[in-house]
């Protein structure tokens, strides 16, 4: 069992700033890829950023240039610092693990509760 939280949630002004974390904890073995997805109301769920083992970063077209994500690999933690925030960033952001499983094949993927950030105009 794995288990993901998330902290660093909720309101900002727009053009703020807000620093996202996401600690696991448990059965880890090894984290391949890390990252965020979000979810706005009535909306689909779409890709933010991920970051690969090798410290590869890939952004979603409407956050690129203002978000980055980062990891510590000695905490199995990953953030997200958002930067300039517009109001179309509300919405709950999910973080994710994909972990290497001995005797499974290919990578396992789990997911953290989900942590609300809104942003005002």
């Amino acid at each position: 069992q794995v288990q993901l939280v998330e902290s660093g949630g909720g309101l900002v002004q727009a053009g703020g700033s807000m620093r996202l974390s996401c600690a696991a904890s448990g059965s880890i073995f090894r984290i391949n890829a890390m990252g965020w997805y979000r979810q706005a109301p009535g909306k689909q769920r779409e890709l933010v950023a991920t970051i690969n083992s090798g410290g590869n970063t890939n952004y979603g077209d409407s956050v690129k240039g203002r978000f980055t994500i980062s990891r510590d690999n000695a905490k199995n933690t990953e953030y997200l610092q958002m930067n300039s925030l517009k109001p179309e960033d509300t919405a709950i952001y999910y973080c994710y693990i994909d972990r290497i499983i001995p005797v499974v094949s290919g990578p396992v993927r789990s997911w953290g509760p989900g942590t609300q950030v809104t942003v005002s105009s």
